[in-house]
Parts: structure tokens; sequence; C-alpha cells
């Protein structure tokens, strides 16, 4: 679809006789934060993975750029731009906080091979060490500058999660889905959240897809919301739009 970095068109997913998704039609523009809500069971994270590769859908299409990769893997998204967190966090706990960001840099490899790694040649060294000013960078932006040699794994949940953000971003993306990135923050720590996410759709041109039970976050951050019943698109525009709809009112937000 034109305009669209991401795109979902026709999207069905069943799980036996239970239809999780039918007929959802989303797309993301650079540039763009789109919040994704809906009640429990609306089919949020079904549509998350199905976009990221996870899970293949029944029907319909994802397009990237206007290129099918429906039945691409989710190591070629990620590889190709797009980036996920999820709603459990997924830390390499024995890991530091700083070799946590630079594992989302190896995929590019070191160049030179085998004998570059024993030999320690320059070219090496050097793109190993912009790979380290990279992630010191991206964990500081992040707001957990000081915690590079921290242990992953005892970290609170909010660090945690800032965390998963700055392996998600370490290697710049083009496209991100977030899911319930604020879970288990502090207040402090969802700003930091909003003024990351920002920066990288105004300055980076990154499409920004999140889901969040946090209504308020929400219809803070994002541009545009997209409401989830049932696995169907109830309603979708503004956050003053979304929050004015009286069918998403009585679906989720609650009448008054």
């Amino acid at each position: 679809m034109s305009g669209y970095v991401l795109h979902a068109g026709g999207v069905g997913v069943r799980f036996g006789g239970v239809r999780a998704l039918s007929g959802v039609d989303l797309g993301i523009r650079a540039g763009e934060v789109c919040g994704l809500i809906g009640p429990n069971g609306a089919g949020k994270t079904t549509l998350f993975d199905v976009l990221s590769g996870i899970r293949r859908p029944d029907r319909g299409r994802i397009l990237l750029d206007g290129a099918d990769i429906t039945r691409r893997s989710p190591v070629w998204r990620a590889r190709h731009g797009m980036r996920r967190t999820f709603q459990r966090q997924q830390l390499f706990g024995q890991l530091s906080v700083a070799d946590n960001v630079l594992v989302a840099q190896e995929w590019r490899g070191g160049g030179g091979g085998p004998a570059a790694d024993l030999l320690a040649l320059p070219a090496r060294r050097a793109r190993e060490r912009d790979r380290r000013v990279r992630g010191e960078r991206v964990l500081a932006d992040c707001g957990i500058g000081a915690l590079g040699t921290s242990y992953a794994g005892g970290l609170p949940v909010g660090q945690g999660r800032m965390v998963e953000l700055a392996r998600a971003v370490a290697d710049p993306p083009r496209v991100l889905l977030l899911d319930e990135p604020a879970s288990g923050m502090s207040a402090p720590e969802r700003e930091r959240l909003a003024a990351v996410v920002r920066r990288l759709a105004a300055e980076e041109g990154c499409a920004v897809l999140l889901v969040e039970h946090n209504v308020a976050f929400v219809m803070d951050l994002c541009t545009r919301v997209v409401v989830l019943d049932l696995g169907t698109v109830l309603a979708e525009g503004t956050p003053a739009e979304v929050r004015a709809d009286p069918l998403v009112r009585e679906a989720y937000l609650g009448t008054p």
C-alpha cells in the first residue's frame, strides 16, 4: 500500500475453531507512532506475531515497503530493519547490560573471518570499538548508561524494559514493534521511554507500533490509535477521535 512502510492486508488467523483475527487491515508510515489497544483477547499479540513473522496468517498478506514478506522468517525481517520487544521480558540475564546491547549488532559480522578474530586486525578492532560506542550512546539515550556493567538478570522490571528497548534500537530499526513496553515502569521511566520513541520517529523516520494497556500513555504518545475487538478493527483515528468514539467507550474505555 502506498505510503506505508509496513502493512497488514486482510489478515486472518484461527486457532482451531477460534477466530483470533478476521480481515485486519493495518498500516504504519515512516515517522509515525501508532498505538494498538483493545480488551484482553482482542488479538493484539497475535497480530504482532504475524507482523514479526513468528506466526503465519491463515489468509492475508504482510508487506514491507510494498514487497510481500508474509513467508519471510523472523530473522529475515529483523535483518531488514523490523525489531520487536515482547510482553514477557526476553533478556540475556547472565550477560551485562552493555553486552545485551552489543549482541544486537553482532549479526553483521566483524569482517575478515576467523583469521581477523585470531589476529585482532585493526579493522576488526575499529568495528568492535564503533559498536561499543554505539551501544554506550543508546544506553545513555535510554537513561541507563550507568548500568552497562550490571548483570541484566538482576535488574528491576522497569530498567529491564529499557534494556530491551536499547537492544531493539542498537542497530537502527526501520520498524519497531513494542509489546507492553511501559509495563512495570515508574512514571520517570515511562517519560524516558516516550522521549526515546518520539526521537526515533521524528529524527530517524522509524515506524513505531505499540501495544499498551496504559491508555493514558498511548493517548499522549501516539499520533494515531487503532482499536481491536474480537479480532477485528473496531475504530481508528487520532487519540481524540478514538477517545470520543461511542463503540470504543462501550467495548474498552468504559461508558460514562
